[in-house]
This record gives structure tokens, C-alpha cells and sequence, in this order.
């Protein structure tokens, strides 16, 4: 009977391990899955940050973009704003830029926890990204083949045919490449008379040259558009292996300068045969006795697109080492159209009624006139100065003149007979009735004023202010003399200063023949390298054909005469 207890007490305490086993293994499976749930739910959950953190990247980007968007459409509207106005848009680009890279991060780190989180179903784009357009049929394409497989991905099958295939096509970028071309003469020696024939030797642009037509276009690019000074140049041909010291560079420059000097002469001329011509001058730090100097940079262009007119655009510039007003009227000797400009006392001699040959005929710039009011009717200023009060007649005169500025818009691009009679029109009316206006604040403001000299301004040129209305081919602004001078401007900060005077000169002579390839929708450095190559061989009486509104590609001249 012990026996038998013995065993009934053993099978009771082997039930109860195995329970209590099977219970354990229970508990472990249930902690495994709540930690894979656990597990889940943190991947589920920064899933969900990272989606949440890509859309707030997203909706600023289109908060900063609306934000650009507005400012543009209201210097559209309303007319140029003022240089901090200008800052202002720059700054909005840069801080969308900065964006836009922060929403790319944002949104590659919401797809990599989306994966980790094993939802393909959420929303990983969040935006809409645009068609990709195909790069240029002129760019080289480099193919490379991926090793197609050998078998069946499915059965492992050998028997396989090509039924297609898929192309993807990456931009990429190289530097620089040089290359050494090699030009080889041969000789050959005459057994009869024991004379050498031998073909001659290649041109090139520099006496005994060792560079090519396209270097030199590089480098004169670089130099007067891209604002990299010589020394700056030197280092990059340094890093690649190429000893081409400053001083040999400047001589380059120099050389392609007079090797030009021939297009530079025919765009002067084709400049001052325009009817009308604008024409600024910005400052350019000339280096004199080991400090710099304030000398001047003039530009004039002749740009007939606002009134249709029919010869291309061009920008021509001058150097002087001062602002005295002999220089515009050097430059002007021989014009006797309709000058676009400030009110620089410089320019009164032109228009003076015993210039020989005749007057030049003035025409105000009301961009320069506006700004004046403006700048006493900078709400945005004011407000950040609450003790400065908001001028409400320069506010008025704004947006009196505002609407004259907005019927110009209707009417930019069109002939000058449609343009004068719109003007007639409809402007008129206005400009008689701000004169009016203008003439009745003016006796209520003392004339030492800010407010009373901007008034004066306007008044004393009022005739010069009017011409617009009689006239088709004038413009309301001065704004494309403006522009030629922005690069300019910027570059300054680049080069620092001028070395000397003809220094000065040769910078201005480049500055003619890059902008004015601009302003004909050519590509600077393609052109300078192709009339380099090929300026000494072409015939005097058809270097025409090499300015920028005449010239063709080699390869578009190649197609056509195919």
C-alpha cells in the first residue's frame, strides 16, 4: 500500500511540474509578444513622428513659398520696391532653399521608418514631384550595360530571350578637363631642288601662343562674369597640375582684349545709331599709391524692345578714374538721340541748347523719383520705428505714380505709336494731375524737408518727367542701365578693385561683349571661344558676322548648310 501512495504521490507532483512548465512557457510566449508588440507599436510610433515632422517640413516650405510668392507679385504690382525690399526676396530664397533641403531629409527619414515599421500603405510622398524632363540631346551620353541575368529569376531556366530594355539617365558632373592638342607639320624636302615644304604653322590668338581660343574664353568668363580674379584662377590651374602663374594670365587677357578690340568698336557704334540710349555709372575701387580711389564705371544701352523695335540689344561701358562730367560727355560727343538717365549734373551739358551739333534730348527717370516718396512712405520701416511718423503725401504720391507705372505694363513690348497713343490716353490725365497735386503739397512743405526735396526733384524736371507722354520710344524707368550694372556691383566685392586705369578700360571693353551677348540670349563663353578661334581668319569687311545678334554656333551653321 506505501508502495502504491509512493507512486500516486510521485504521478500528482510530475502533474504539477509539467503544469506549472506549460504555464511558464505561457507567460514567456505572452512577454514575447508583448514585447514584439511593444516593438511594433515604438517602430508605429516613429513612424508617425517622422511622418508628422516631413509634413510640418512640408507646410513651411509652402508657407516661405507663398510668402516669396506674394512679395514678387507685389513688386510686380506695385512697382520696384526699395533695396531692402529686394534684400527681403533674396533672404525668402535662401530660407526656401534651406527648406526644400530639410523636407528632402525629412521625407527619406519617414520612408526608412515606414519600411522599418512595415507600412507600405502610408503616405510617404508628401508632395507632388514634378515630370522629369529629358536632358539636352546634346550632352554626351555615356552607356553602361548592366550584365543581364543568366538564368530564370523564377524557374532558373537558361532559355532566355531579350524582349527590351530600360534606360535611366543620371546627370552628372566632371571638372574641368584639359587636353594638350598636338598640331603636326609635316616636312617634306624636294629632291630636285633640295627645298623644304612644310604647311604653316596654326593660328593662334596670342603671338606664339601656348593656349588654345577656349581657354582664353575660360578664362576671360571667369575673370569679367563670374568675378574670379586672375590669382584666384592661377590656384584652380595649380590644383590640376597646370603651372599658369598671374603674370602669364594677365597677358592672356591682355592679348584677347586687343585681339576683340575690333567687335568692341562696331557694338560702340551700333549703340550710339539708337534712337534712344540709357545711361548709369556705379562706383569701381581703383587701386592709386597703395589705397583705393572712387572711380566710375559708365554704361550706356540701347535696348528697342519695349517700344518693338526691330535692331538687337547691346550694352557698351566706359572707365574713368573720377565722376567729373567731361567723361559722359566724351562718351557722348557724337549722339544727338533721346538719353535716358538720372539726374546727374553731368549730363547738363548735352542737353544744353548750344551743344555743338545740337542738344541731346532728356527723358527723367521716374523709378528715381519714386524712390524719394517711398522711402518716406516705408510702412514696413516706419513700423519698426513707432517714434518716426508715416508720411501720408508721400504715400499718395506712391500710389499716384504707381498707377501710372501699372498702364506701362499693359503697354511694354508695344509699337511707339501705340504706346504714345495710350498715353495720351490715359496717362496724361494723371501725370496733369499730380503736377497739380504736386505743385499745391509743395506749398505747404518747407523745401528743406526730405519730403519738400523730393517734391522739388520731380517739379524742377518736370519737362524731362513729361517727355514720356510725347514720345513712344521712351521709357518710364532707367531700369535696364540698372540692370547692365548689377553684375558689377556684385563682382566688386569679388575682385576688390581695379590695378589701374587701363586696367579699367580693358575690364570695361569685356564687360561690352559679355553683356551684350547676354542681352542676346547667347552664351558668353561659347561665343568668346569661337570668335577667338577664328577672328584673325574672318574678313574685315564681314566681322558683322561675328557680333553676338549675327553669330551661329558651328554646329547649328554645319546643320544648315547640310
Amino acid at each position: 500500500m506505501e508502495s502504491g501512495d509512493d507512486i500516486a504521490s510521485l504521478r500528482a507532483a510530475l502533474t504539477a511540474m509539467t503544469a506549472r512548465a506549460i504555464a511558464a512557457e505561457a507567460n514567456a510566449a505572452s512577454a514575447r509578444a508583448d514585447a514584439i508588440n511593444a516593438k511594433a507599436d515604438a517602430a508605429n510610433a516613429q513612424a508617425d513622428a517622422a511622418l508628422a515632422k516631413a509634413r510640418l517640413t512640408t507646410t513651411a516650405v509652402l508657407i516661405e513659398s507663398l510668402k516669396l510668392e506674394i512679395a514678387r507679385l507685389r513688386r510686380e504690382h506695385f512697382g520696384q520696391t526699395s533695396e531692402r525690399g529686394a534684400r527681403l526676396i533674396d533672404q525668402l530664397e535662401f530660407q526656401l532653399e534651406d527648406l526644400e533641403a530639410d523636407r528632402a531629409e525629412d521625407e527619406i527619414a519617414a520612408d526608412a521608418a515606414a519600411r522599418k515599421a512595415g507600412r507600405p500603405e502610408i503616405e510617404r510622398r508628401l508632395r507632388r514631384h514634378p515630370v522629369k524632363k529629358p536632358f539636352p540631346a546634346h550632352l554626351p551620353r555615356e552607356r553602361i550595360v548592366v550584365s543581364a541575368p543568366i538564368a530564370c529569376t523564377c524557374c532558373g531556366s537558361q532559355l532566355l530571350a531579350k524582349l527590351g530594355e530600360d534606360i535611366t539617365e543620371t546627370l552628372e558632373a566632371m571638372p574641368r578637363r584639359y587636353r594638350v592638342i598636338q598640331t603636326v607639320r609635316e616636312k617634306f624636302t624636294c629632291r630636285d631642288c633640295e627645298k623644304i615644304s612644310q604647311a604653316p604653322a596654326p593660328f593662334h590668338v596670342i603671338a606664339r601662343g601656348h593656349v588654345g581660343a577656349s581657354l582664353l574664353a575660360m578664362v576671360l568668363y571667369d575673370k569679367y562674369a563670374l568675378h574670379q580674379p586672375l590669382n584666384r584662377q592661377s590656384g584652380e590651374f595649380a590644383r590640376a597640375g597646370i603651372d599658369l602663374p598671374v603674370s602669364t594670365l594677365a597677358d592672356h587677357v591682355g592679348a584677347a582684349a586687343l585681339a576683340l578690340a575690333p567687335l568692341h568698336a562696331l557694338i560702340e557704334a551700333h549703340v550710339f545709331a539708337g534712337e534712344r540710349v540709357h545711361g548709369d555709372d556705379t562706383t569701381v575701387p581703383l587701386l592709386a599709391k597703395g589705397k583705393t580711389i572712387v572711380a566710375r564705371l559708365w554704361t550706356y544701352v540701347r535696348d528697342d524692345k519695349p517700344f518693338a523695335g526691330p535692331e538687337p540689344p547691346a550694352a557698351l561701358y566706359y572707365f574713368s578714374p573720377d565722376r567729373e562730367g567731361v567723361h559722359p560727355q566724351a562718351h557722348l560727343a557724337h549722339y544727338h538721340g533721346v538719353l535716358q538717365a538720372d539726374a546727374y549734373g553731368g549730363y547738363n551739358a548735352l542737353y544744353a541748347h548750344d551743344r555743338v551739333g545740337g542738344p541731346i534730348t532728356e527723358a527723367a527717370c521716374w523709378a528715381h523719383g519714386r524712390r524719394k516718396f517711398y522711402v518716406l512712405a516705408d510702412l514696413a520701416a516706419k513700423a519698426r520705428d513707432p517714434r518716426v511718423a508715416i508720411s501720408p503725401i508721400a504715400l499718395e504720391a506712391v500710389a499716384r505714380i504707381d498707377a501710372i507705372f501699372e498702364i506701362e505694363r499693359e503697354i511694354n513690348g508695344a509699337s511707339a505709336e501705340t504706346r504714345r497713343a495710350v498715353r495720351q490716353a490715359l496717362s496724361k490725365p494723371l501725370v496733369d494731375d499730380l503736377q497739380d497735386w504736386m505743385k499745391q503739397q509743395r506749398e505747404r512743405v518747407s523745401g528743406k524737408t526730405p519730403l519738400g526735396k523730393a517734391l522739388a526733384y520731380m517739379l524742377k524736371r518736370w519737362r524731362a518727367f513729361a517727355r514720356f507722354l510725347d514720345d513712344g520710344r521712351i521709357c518710364l524707368t532707367n531700369n535696364a542701365a540698372e540692370r547692365a550694372l548689377r553684375g558689377v556691383a556684385i563682382g566688386r566685392k569679388s575682385w576688390l578693385f581695379a590695378g589701374s586705369e587701363r586696367g579699367g578700360a580693358r575690364a570695361a571693353a569685356i564687360y561690352t561683349l559679355i553683356m551684350t551677348a547676354k542681352l542676346n540670349g547667347v552664351d558668353p563663353y561659347a561665343w568668346l571661344a569661337d570668335v577667338l578661334a577664328s577672328i584673325a581668319d574672318h574678313p574685315a569687311q564681314l566681322l558683322c558676322d561675328l557680333l553676338p545678334w549675327n553669330w551661329r554656333p558651328a554646329a547649328a551653321a554645319l546643320t544648315q548648310a547640310a
